[in-house]
């Protein structure tokens, strides 16, 4: 694979962060835009920083001036308005155009597993995958009327050290640690595929530069999908405790947490299992390494090394003891 100049959009985040280390690692050529804000992760050497803001597009063209790329790669794009904006700034300046859409955005719940880049696009319950659809409509039309090279990839639920995938984060973490019971969604037996954030980039990477991506969409997952029980039980066995699980509806959860709602019912409620041979095809190098048994050893490792990591939300933690009061009552 020929090395490139790559602009990141973002760069710090959970997903970008490895990406832009595993690009460097791989000779290419790395520049990142992004505010300069983030405490949590920080950037390798090699990499050109730009500091502006991608939601003022005039800071974008002052930092830029006339310099193109073979590749862009937007992390930071949510909303058609986003990518109307990403338009403007990169069309005819860059040779590849890497949209970061979501797995979140295929068909929900999906009528059959695998998924694959052929199941539809349909999420009728979360604001943020209708969105993500809305975002791949319009780079799909600029690609079909104008040649505007797209690739668009769709993470599942990508993590490292700093993210605890179940819904309450620290606070289910806390309440494993005090004995308190932890609310799983559903009867805790979807299979739900859970992806290290070292083993996305290097798939990722490889699909930079590539000809045979122009006009493609690909998931990057992992090939594990343990079951919810076995996401929280690993967090546990990392804290050295058992957790006490009590299973709750998710539209039950969402009743009393309204804000959960969405990524429940709109995402982790459904088993979602994804066939990566796609990616594969032109990656063949990627294979998720990292067990979620391992990852979760990392992530209660980061956040017991420092205490002001350990926020507990104590609306959620009160909420999560009237879910489990009333869910044994009428169990």
């Amino acid at each position: 694979m020929a090395a490139t100049r790559t602009l990141f959009i973002g760069g710090t985040g959970v997903i970008s962060s490895a990406c832009v280390a595993q690009a460097v690692d791989a000779g290419h050529e790395v520049t990142v835009i992004n505010r300069g804000t983030s405490t949590t992760r920080s950037l390798p050497p090699g990499v050109e920083v730009l500091h502006a803001d991608i939601r003022d597009p005039q800071s974008v063209h002052a930092v830029l001036g006339e310099r193109s790329f073979d590749v862009a790669a937007e992390f930071l794009a949510f909303t058609p308005e986003h990518v109307l904006t990403d338009l403007d700034l990169f069309e005819g300046r860059v040779g590849q155009y890497v949209f970061i859409s979501s797995a979140s955005a295929y068909q929900t719940p999906p009528q059959r597993l695998p998924v694959t880049e052929s199941t539809p696009l349909r999420n009728p319950f979360w604001q943020y995958s209708r969105d993500k659809i809305a975002c791949e409509d319009l780079l799909v039309e600029a690609y079909r009327e104008r040649g505007f090279p797209i690739t668009i990839v769709r993470p599942s639920h990508t993590y490292d050290r700093t993210m605890i995938p179940t819904s309450g984060g620290w606070t289910d973490l806390d309440r494993m640690r005090r004995g308190a019971p932890v609310i799983v969604h559903g009867d805790g037996t979807s299979l739900w595929t859970i992806t290290h954030n070292t083993d996305f980039a290097v798939a990722f990477v490889g699909l930079l530069g590539r000809p045979e991506a122009i006009g493609e969409a690909f998931h990057i997952t992992s090939d594990e999908a343990p079951t919810w029980n076995q996401i929280y039980s690993y967090l546990a066995e990392g804290l050295g405790v058992e957790a006490d699980l009590v299973h709750v509806a998710s539209a039950s959860i969402a009743a009393v947490v309204p804000d959960l709602g969405p990524g429940l019912i709109g995402d982790k409620a459904n088993s979602m299992v994804f066939d990566n041979s796609k990616v594969k095809t032109l990656v063949p190098e990627f294979q998720a390494k990292t067990p979620f048994a391992r990852g979760a050893g990392e992530i209660v490792e980061w956040f017991l090394a420092d205490p002001s990591r350990q926020v507990v939300d104590r609306d959620l933690d009160a909420a999560f003891d009237h879910l489990a009061d009333r869910a044994r009552a009428f169990g």
